[in-house]
Parts: C-alpha cells; structure tokens; sequence
C-alpha cells in the first residue's frame, strides 16, 4: 500500500512505516499530516488522504546517527538515478557511479566524491575532474542526512520526501 515518512516533533526524519501504522498514529492523536497524496483512504465513516509525511505531536529522543554506507543503491537513490552531469535517467543498470576526484589522483569512495553517472558521461569524463572535462555537476554531491534514504519509494513520495532528507 505504501510508505510514510515519519517526522520527529523538530521535523527530523525518524523512520519510515507502513500507511496502516501512520493512519493509526493519526487516528490516535499521536502524530499530524504534513503531506498528503491525492488518494484518499475511505471508510464507512471517514475520508482521509492518503498520508506521505507525518509529525510526531511529542518529540522523541533519538540516538547517535548512524552512518549510511556509500553503496552503489544508496548513492543512486540519493542522485535520484539520475546522471550528475547530463540530467538523463537511464534505466538502472545503465547508470554508473563516478568518483568527482578519480581514484587514480587520490579521490576516496565517499559520500562528498562519488555521484551517479551515465555511461557516456562517465566515459567522457573518465579520469579527468569535471573542470578539465569541461563538464558541470548539476549537484554539488554531499552525505545524507538521515537513514531512511527511501531508495524504493515511489516518484512522488521521493519528491514529497526530499524536503525532509537532506541538507
């Protein structure tokens, strides 16, 4: 049926549920809707949209965050499987992950130094840096903020999400 992001009373990303879990918690007072699909939920006696982003009414403490590993599916999700240089969305497994900074000048496999590429992109590029390449960024690449990175959520959940994940 779907996913919902819930929001932390500070409006910081705590986790993601089920739409059953974040109906019950609207239903019990417990949280608010902050972003709603254009579905609605009905029943006998009551009409709700279908929720996207709930807010805690109380805030909860959470824990040291932990870190996203930089993986091939968390960075694609992150870059929205788009390429960072021409704006293509090429299916999947045509795209590629490209190191800003190449691997051969030193460049690390990390969150602010690899991004998602196509593959003509990624070829033209090759081991030169964007500048030498004369190729732009359209992002500048940078860490997630938060865990729940939502790789497998819909387009428009993705876009109501985005305000809500990252820096």
């Amino acid at each position: 049926m779907g996913q919902v992001l819930v929001l932390n009373a500070t409006y910081e990303p705590l986790s993601v549920v089920s739409v059953k879990r974040a109906v019950v918690l609207l239903l019990k007072e417990k949280a608010e809707l902050i972003e709603a699909a254009e579905a609605w939920l009905r029943s006998e006696s009551l009409n709700i949209p279908r929720p996207l982003v709930i807010r805690l009414v109380y805030f909860v403490k959470i824990p040291r965050r932990i870190s996203l590993p930089v993986t091939r599916r968390t960075v694609l999700a992150r870059d929205h499987y788009t390429c960072q240089y021409c704006r293509a969305m090429p299916p999947r497994q045509k795209l590629t992950l490209d190191h800003v900074v190449p691997r051969s000048r030193g460049g690390k496999t990390t969150w602010e130094n690899v991004v998602a590429a196509c593959q003509k992109c990624n070829g033209r590029k090759g081991s030169k840096t964007p500048l030498e390449a004369n190729m732009k960024l359209l992002t500048q690449p940078k860490r997630p903020r938060y865990l729940a990175i939502a790789a497998l959520a819909s387009l428009e959940t993705r876009q109501a999400w985005d305000k809500y994940m990252w820096d």
